[in-house]
């Protein structure tokens, strides 16, 4: 077995991912370094990245979480900070975050041990709609929703077109429904502070068809037969 395909098949990340930790050094079999990619490895061999043994999955699972805001989407936190993976339980399976939620984000995250699906589905290519729930502070104007709708460029990052519609407004408060088609770092937040307007509350509801439904902050469930035939549709 190749052994980029080794190393996807543990869930650790998907074949691109694991290339570059070949080519970063940071995987060895049998102890010894290895940096060609078209290396095939032996069942017997001990294969390790950044010095931890890894084995392929038995068997590849798919959950949903709803998370709450003040917790990271990580493995582990430099600065102490709770993450997703506190949440999990007694989940008998060591997955993995599919994309990420910023420490205030909450909503619909997805967790599996697929390395290669989890590529696929945060790949720019991908094109799945992300529907989120946003507050903001004070009331927005149509021409601003315009120029929302049509795409911003932000310190020299460009974001798509988007959907946005108000849900609800008042004096102090506007609730948004917005549909995007990525997932830059903080998109929706920079989105509207190029605007002039702070976001107070911002939740994903919906990733494509997923949807959280009744499930409650903090929970988990396995995802059902009818969410993963449309996941593996999408990675076609």
């Amino acid at each position: 077995m190749r052994i980029n395909k080794f190393i996807a098949s543990s869930g650790l990340c998907s074949r691109r991912k694991a290339d570059e930790l070949i080519k970063e050094g940071k995987v060895t079999v049998n102890e010894n370094k290895v940096v060609d990619l078209g290396y095939d490895v032996l069942k017997e061999d001990k294969i390790k990245v950044n010095g931890i043994v890894i084995k392929p999955v038995e068997q590849k699972v798919y959950y949903m979480m709803n998370k709450p805001k003040g917790y990271v989407t990580s493995l582990n936190d430099e600065k102490g900070r709770k993450t997703v993976i506190d949440l999990l339980g007694d989940i008998p399976y060591r997955v993995y975050p599919v994309g990420r939620l910023d420490y205030d984000t909450e909503g619909l995250l997805l967790f599996t041990n697929d390395g290669d699906l989890s590529y696929k589905l945060t790949s720019a290519s991908s094109n799945i709609n992300k529907t989120y729930i946003v507050k903001i502070e004070g009331q927005i104007k149509e021409s601003e929703l315009a120029v929302v709708r049509s795409g911003v460029v932000v310190d020299g990052v460009k974001y798509d077109k988007c959907e946005l519609e108000v849900i609800e407004q008042d004096d102090k408060f506007t609730k948004l429904k917005m549909v995007i088609h990525e997932g830059k770092n903080r998109q929706i937040r920079k989105t509207f502070e190029h605007i002039g307007k702070v976001v107070v509350f911002l939740k994903r509801v919906a990733i494509g068809q997923l949807r959280l439904g009744g499930l409650s902050r903090g929970k988990v469930k396995k995802l059902n037969e009818e969410d993963l035939l449309y996941l593996f549709k999408k990675e076609k």
